[in-house]
Order: C-alpha cells, then structure tokens, then sequence
C-alpha cells in the first residue's frame, strides 16, 4: 500500500458504465490512480444531475484529480436522466435518486480498484443527496462532506422562508428547465443518443408546477428532510457552509442534533467550493478533506477528530458592496454547537431606537412598505461571481420601520442566529413580515449582516395555516439566518421591519399595513465571548487546486446587472443577464454554450404587478454536430393563483426538431 502523502500518477476513465437492475445504465467519469488495481483504493462519489461532460466540468478538474492523486478513486456519476446517463430525470431528492446511489455504490465495491470504502462529497444537490444516502445507511459509505446543504427541503430550501414563496424556487425551476432536456454526447453514447435526448424533451424538466402546487409542509417535502430522523445517519459527516451563501443555517442546526461523529466549517464563501469560493480567503479545503477521507476511509490518525466541532470565520466591518473579493475577519472555534461562549443579549424596541432596555416602551408603529423593499438584498443564494451580495441597506430604509442602536464603544462579536420578536398586527388575512439586521458604519452606510422573514399565517406551523385576523396582534418569534460578525467601534445596530422583500419573495395578495406594540417586541442577539484558544487554531493551508481544464474560446461570455424605473408607469424591472459563452473542450473535443436572462418585474403599490421570465440557450457540439436548447419560464401572480407559461424547442445542424408550450395555474395557499 503506497504511504499517506504519496502522489501517485492517475488515468482517466471518461465513461465509465454502471448498469443498474432495471436495465438503466449510468455514467461515470472516474479519476483514479493508474496502479489502483495493485493497490486498491477507498472511493469518492460526487453524484449530480449537471453533466460532468462539461456543465461541471471546470469544478471537476480542479477537485477531483488532486485527490485522487493522494490514493483515492474519485467517481463523479451523472444520474439518470442527466448528462450521459441513460433514462429520465423526473425530480429533485427522488427515492429512485437514492436507490440507484446504493446500486452505485455495490459496483462500486465490486471494482478491481475498490477498497470498498466509499466517502461522498457534493455541494447543493450533491450536498442534500450525500445526507439523504447516509440516511439509508449503505454499508460502504463511511463518511460524507456534505458542502452547502440543509436538513429540512421545507423550511431551509430554495423553495420557501418562513412559509413565504422564494422568487428561486422559480429562478431555481427554470435553471432545471433549462438543464434537463439537453443532450448526451453521441461519442460516449453512440446511436441511441438521439432517443435519449427525445425522451428528455418530451418530459420538460417542468418541476416548478409540483413544487408550487406542494406549499405546506407535507410529505413532499418531509421526504428527503433528514431532520425527520437525524439518528438515521450514523456514517462521519463534515458540514460545511458559506456566509454568503443560502444554507448556512443547516450547519449549525446539523452539529446540534446529529449524532454521528461530525464537524462543521463556516468560511465567509457564498455557493462555491472553499478552495476557490469567493469572497474570500479562500482555504486549502482540498488537503482538508484528504485529512477527514484519510481518517475515516483509511484509518490514518490525522488528528482531524481531535480538532474543535465547529470552525467559523468572524467577519470584520466591511462597506456594503455588491460583490466583495475578500471578507476581512478571523477563525474562531467552538467545542460544540450550541457553544458555551454564546449567550443571547436582548434589545428592546423604542420609537427609531434599538434600547439597551429589554420591554420597550408602549407605543405602536405602522409601516405599509412599498413593493420594491427588498431590491437591494442581493440573491438569496449568492455565487460570488457577479453582482449578487447585498446593497447598501440605505436603498430600503425609507420603506421600513427603522430602529438604530446606540453606537457601540468597543466591538462586538455575534455568532449564531438573532431573532427578533414581535407583538405585531396586520390589516390583511394574508401578510408577511421581513426582519434585517445591519450594520450601520459611522460614515452612515449599512452593510446587511442577516434576515429573516415570516409568512403571519404560518406563524403557528407550516401545516395548519391560520388567516390573519386583522387588527389582532400576535405575539411571534423570528429566527434570523445565522451570522458571524464583528461589529466595529463606533458603528450602529439596525432593525428593518417591512411588509415586502421583493425579489426574494413573492408579496402577499394585497398591499399590507403591518403595526408593531414596542413593549411586546424586541430583539435577540447571539454575542460570542472571545475564547483564549481562538488565537492557538491550527492554520488551514493555502487553497491549491488541480489544472484548470484546457479550453478554446469560441465567443466571449458578458453579463449585466440593471435595476430600472420607468418614470412613466412606476414599473421597476432588475435585470440580470448572464452569457458565458461558447468553449470547446480541447482534449475531447466537445463544445458547450449558455446564455440566461432573468427579468424581475413590479410596481410599487401593486404586490399582483410582480412578474419573473428566464429565458435561455443552452448549445452543444462539435464539427458537424450543433445541438441547441432554448426555452423561457414565465411566472405572474393574481389574488389567488400563480400563473405560469413555458416554451422550449430543439435545433439539430440548424433544424428545429422539437417545440413545445404549456400554461398552468397553481392555486395560492395562504401565501
């Protein structure tokens, strides 16, 4: 067996069948090292729907040949129905997705090359499934790095925030649209290409009609939520998050309620692998999983496990920008989660002020915030490749009821989730209530530091949905994303409460007035206690990364980023435009391209004026072989119903073979 630390010269299998019991055949690409079969080696399975062909292609090759040059067999599978698997993908977290993971892994085990231990990475999708196949509990898997990810598909996913509708489960729905018809490279599949592609076409990839129809939480999202049963899960889990990122949250909730053994990482990244995320610094995450994969997959005692449960990176003060290179700050740690160096410190709401004074005063509020509030909150999952990361909070002060702390003398470091409380009353049966928190610098700009927001008529579950009954307060608790922040020296603490945060979420019915009873309502802080062993962690090397894939260029990508308002109408329109052009991948000779526009309309005083369209253009290839994709998504709302219109179509060598339409409505539940 070659030592820990030895770099061994890998090969390259491009299509790698795996058959599986119905007849299906699934398709791998497996790096591995070239004298495997002599000296077998523990497996890792990256498992996607996003084409490894070249829709994953450039993360592939930074990742997967470093390690597998340290002994390990890095298989990524293309599942069924996506890339060169044959079949069709009918959906997201499939029980079918999860069966055909545990056939995955019994061929795995049955390799010449296979140790038959098997470790999964992924990140979102591959992220969720590593969780849900660790739930199954397959004797090969041993441990899992599970990269931006959530418990809980219902009230900690792309599909709903505090029972209010995220505008990305349609931007996210339309991105599936978009990928899942495309086609198989005929050079691995040979002649039955043509017909897998037909029968992809011919199903659409329509998913946001199931996801919009399913808005309580019931079995459709309960399937696949591993905080159904978190003692299912016995194999050694890393968790790893990004605070720019939409799935922070779940780190935190996984480290306390999991059972195996586990560890999580919180770094300043938004959607990306911390080896080459932005913001920044980015990690050597690389040679970090190669120490969990070396401890749990070969028995090497790398002192991982012996290392603080959580890991997190403090940010520093920062100016509100909408894409930062770098986030300043530090890594601190914790035994564990909840951490004994957390304690909440409450605040009392005054008129305009945060109070040192828990209890507030007796005073009522109202605010009726136009449409637009929300605009300048950035994505709710950030990239970190574009203009995707929150404004200046100033842009949506006007429309919110404001409540300033005093500035603060010394800094103050929070970590974990606020919450903010509120005795509040609506005028409609259907609202909702949006809660930021902002760090206001002394030069008067205001960098968001977290959110949270609450559908009223889920204020008891997201099961049983109350009306509101207007004019009647209630008392509510609303839990913040989790943050990691120092507030600087002389900076403030703000508090912005509205009734809209378009285009995060889709706005209520009819335009809301919410009031708030000051003396009911407060808000809870997460302060962090500085602990002497924060200045003792052991550094995280320096981010390294495989060869970057070796591609031509074939037309330049650009993008756009605009918010506009027509003088005229009142109509506000963010646009955001994303090409990134056409490459050829030199040493397979494969050509790809896409283009995406997005559209997020409304009016200010009109919540049934709100409008999303993505439209898009996926083309692949090669000399004498030009296959395109193009389609749009179209979503608009009345009082009662979400409204949708899809079209997608096909070219082959300039020839449209396949065009399709289709309108439905979905009914409005208490939303």
């Amino acid at each position: 067996m070659a030592s820990a630390g030895t770099i061994r010269p890998i090969r390259i299998i491009r299509h790698a069948r795996i058959p599986l019991s119905d007849g299906i055949v699934l398709s791998a690409q497996i790096w591995l090292p070239v004298d495997a079969e002599a000296d077998p080696v523990p497996a890792i399975l990256e498992y996607l729907p996003y084409r490894k062909r070249d829709g994953t292609a450039d993360r592939d090759a930074l990742n997967h040949p470093y390690v597998a040059a340290r002994g390990y067999a890095c298989v990524r599978v293309d599942m069924r129905g996506a890339g060169d698997s044959e079949g069709v993908l009918l959906g997201e977290y499939l029980r079918q997705e999860q069966d055909d993971a545990l056939e995955v892994m019994n061929w795995i085990e049955r390799q010449p090359w296979s140790s038959g231990r098997v470790g999964m990475i992924g990140i979102s999708w591959g992220g969720f499934n590593g969780l849900q196949i660790a739930a199954r509990r397959p004797k090969q898997l041993k441990a899992v790095i599970s990269i931006c990810s959530t418990d809980d598909r219902y009230a900690d996913d792309i599909h709903f925030m505090g029972g209010c509708v995220l505008v990305d489960k349609f931007a996210w729905g339309s991105s599936m649209f978009a990928i899942a018809p495309t086609p198989p490279d005929p050079a691995l599949v040979g002649d039955q290409w043509r017909a897998l592609w037909r029968g992809r076409l011919e199903q659409g990839g329509l998913y946001v009609e199931e996801w919009h129809r399913h808005q309580r939480r019931d079995d459709f999202y309960r399937h696949g939520s591993i905080c159904e049963d978190y003692g299912a899960i016995t194999a050694a889990t890393y968790l790893v998050g990004g605070w720019m990122d939409g799935y922070s949250n779940a780190v935190f909730r996984m480290l306390e309620h999991l059972r195996c053994p586990r560890k999580g990482l919180v770094g300043p990244w938004a959607h990306k692998y911390p080896n080459f995320a932005m913001p920044g610094p980015q990690i050597g995450f690389l040679q970090e999983t190669l120490r969990w994969w070396d401890h749990w997959l070969k028995d090497i005692d790398t002192g991982i496990m012996d290392e603080p449960m959580l890991r997190a990176w403090l940010q520093d003060t920062v100016p509100p920008r909408t894409h930062h290179d770098v986030r300043p700050g530090r890594w601190v740690a914790d035994p564990a989660w909840p951490s004994p160096a957390v304690a909440p410190r409450r605040l009392g709401l005054a008129p305009g002020r945060l109070s040192g004074e828990a209890g507030g005063t007796a005073a009522r509020l109202s605010v009726a915030s136009p449409q637009t509030v929300g605009l300048a909150a950035g994505k709710w999952c950030p990239f970190g490749i574009e203009a995707d990361e929150p404004d200046d909070q100033r842009l949506e002060a006007g429309g919110s009821l404001v409540f300033d702390s005093d500035p603060f003398g010394e800094p103050l470091d929070l970590l974990g989730a606020p919450v903010a409380r509120f005795r509040i009353s609506a005028d409609r049966a259907d609202a909702l209530v949006a809660a930021v928190l902002s760090e206001v610098l002394p030069d008067g700009s205001a960098t968001r530091l977290s959110y949270g927001l609450l559908n009223l008529t889920h204020r008891d579950g997201h099961v049983d949905l109350k009306p509101v009954e207007p004019g009647r307060f209630y008392d509510v608790a609303i839990k913040l994303n989790d943050c990691g922040q120092r507030i600087g020296r002389g900076s403030r603490l703000r508090l912005a409460v509205s009734s809209a945060y378009w285009p995060i979420v889709w706005p209520s019915p009819g335009a809301t007035t919410l009031t708030l009873e000051l003396a009911g309502s407060s808000l809870d802080l997460p302060v962090r206690t500085p602990r002497p062993a924060d200045d003792d962690l052991r550094p995280f090397a320096p981010a390294v990364n495989g060869p970057a894939l070796v591609k031509t260029e074939i037309r330049k990508p650009s993008s756009a980023f605009t918010v506009t308002r027509d003088i005229r109408t009142g109509e506000v329109v963010m646009l955001r435009v994303q090409d990134d052009g056409k490459h050829r991948i030199d040493d397979i000779d494969w050509q790809y391209g896409v283009t995406q526009t997005r559209t997020y309309a409304i009016h200010p005083a009109d919540p049934l004026s709100a409008r999303v369209e993505s439209v898009f253009r996926k083309e692949f290839g090669r000399d004498g072989l030009d296959l395109a994709v193009a389609g749009h998504l179209r979503a608009s709302v009345s009082a009662t119903h979400f409204r949708f219109e899809a079209h997608l179509e096909a070219w082959e060598n300039g020839e449209r073979i396949f065009e399709h339409d289709r309108r439905f409505d979905v009914p409005r539940d208490h939303v």
